[in-house]
């Protein structure tokens, strides 16, 4: 269960942060630390299943929600969006145009 979750951040990693080798080997040195860090729990306690869930859903994160930008000779963004980047309608942001948020204050209002 553990190992699979491992295999699973190194994956995401390979895909959101290829090409770029100084931020693959520090994101590939921290979820090792991570997992290192969780060793000595117990397999079958509720601490553990935690864990695993936890670095399935940054592998989700990594996988779709991550993309890298690199700027053009013209100054301008090219951004790598691969086949499981998540692409929105922004249907959600639509709808709520115009009304109130938590604070009180319309949103994007000045």
């Amino acid at each position: 269960m553990a190992l699979a979750a491992y295999r699973n951040i190194l994956r995401a990693t390979r895909l959101a942060f290829q090409g770029d080798v100084g931020v693959l080997s520090a994101a590939r040195m921290k979820a090792r630390d991570d997992f290192d860090a969780s060793r000595a729990l117990d397999p079958k306690g509720e601490d553990a299943k935690k864990a695993v869930a936890h670095a399935n859903d940054v592998a989700k994160i990594l996988r779709e929600n991550v993309v890298q930008g690199q700027v053009n000779d013209d100054g301008r963004y090219k951004l790598r969006i691969h086949e499981h980047t998540e692409r929105g309608d922004n249907e959600t942001i639509k709808q709520n145009k115009g009304k109130n948020t938590l604070s009180g204050v319309k949103c994007c209002s000045a």
